[in-house]
């Protein structure tokens, strides 16, 4: 607790007794209604899958820029394969992000309803297992996260499906992000990531490969948040905290430049994000838990998500 100074919950206990169960439901639901943020360990995810990861994104981002950008797709809008240095900036910001990413969507079986909505997966020739380790992670952070919304659920007293099922097959995407070491030519106000808020469900975010990460506290001060080893750091989107009317907080975060201008820095960020179709009207149940009046629009997800795509400089 002392390191991250947020809540750490074991979601060993959610799978475990009755008890136990309990317990992570009531720490989730005080951390999210707080500030949004929580530490999760017991997920399960093995550590060394998480390594592999990051070195199959390391050999990636080292490869010549002209063969990184043979990847980059701009009629998918940044939602498939690389995206390149200073494409994307936060909402409202004037100066792009210093990052490099690629992302990896569901990989659906043929025949499946979706299979032809979401873009196909981009994937690099010549890295034997970069599809492997990409898809086996994603798998397991979408089961991480399906237990999650359980949990979240079930801490305002909706049934148990309300928000794992809206994230079934959902639109979700496992990023990769390359932070490079600082030039000398970038401009004085320009950050690794400026301050935003994720739009999706919620971020499972497991542990960067070093530190910057900020959250905004209500009193306008920053606090550095770093996940311990083996810990994933989770975090509420702006589309849960519609659907919930407030109750749950999309905050305010950033990735600050290192004092050592020659760090590199890898994250793995997985945001999940509910199918297009999606009704993010804030609930009923939640409007009376807020104060009765509503809050936040009536908006589907697939709205949502190309709104703030124009927002951020990829549409």
């Amino acid at each position: 607790m002392a390191q991250n100074s947020i809540a750490v919950v074991d979601l060993a206990e959610f799978r475990g007794s009755a008890a136990g169960r309990a317990r992570f439901i009531d720490q989730l639901g005080t951390a999210m209604a707080d500030t949004g943020f929580f530490a999760v360990e017991g997920h399960g995810i093995k550590a060394e899958l998480i390594a592999q990861a990051y070195a199959e994104a390391a050999a990636f981002f080292m490869l010549p820029e002209a063969e990184k950008k043979s990847y980059e797709r701009r009629d998918l809008h940044g939602q498939r394969g690389y995206t390149a240095f200073g494409r994307e900036h936060a909402k409202d910001a004037a100066y792009p992000d210093l990052k490099e990413f690629w992302h990896v969507g569901q990989e659906l079986p043929s025949g499946h309803p979706l299979a032809s909505v979401y873009p196909a997966n981009l994937w690099p020739t010549g890295m034997a297992g970069f599809k492997a380790v990409y898809t086996d992670l994603f798998r397991q952070l979408d089961d991480c996260a399906s237990d999650l919304l359980t949990a979240c659920a079930l801490a305002i007293g909706e049934q148990a499906t309300r928000f794992s099922a809206l994230a079934k097959d959902g639109n979700s995407i496992l990023r990769m992000i390359h932070y490079p070491p600082i030039g000398p030519d970038v401009h004085p106000q320009s950050i690794r990531a400026a301050a935003h808020e994720d739009i999706n469900l919620i971020t499972l975010l497991p542990a960067a490969t070093a530190a910057g990460l900020e959250l905004l506290e209500r009193n306008g001060s920053w606090r550095p948040i770093h996940a311990a080893p083996g810990q994933i750091i989770v975090d509420a989107g702006d589309m849960l905290q519609n659907i919930t009317n407030g109750l749950f907080k999309s905050t305010t975060h950033r990735v600050v430049n290192p004092g050592n201008s020659r760090e590199r820095r890898f994250s793995l960020p997985f945001f999940v994000h509910p199918r297009s179709e999606v009704d993010l009207t804030p609930l009923p149940s939640c409007i009376a838990l807020t104060g009765g009046a509503l809050a936040f629009p009536k908006i589907t997800a697939g709205d949502y998500l190309q709104q703030r795509l124009a927002e951020i400089g990829l549409k």
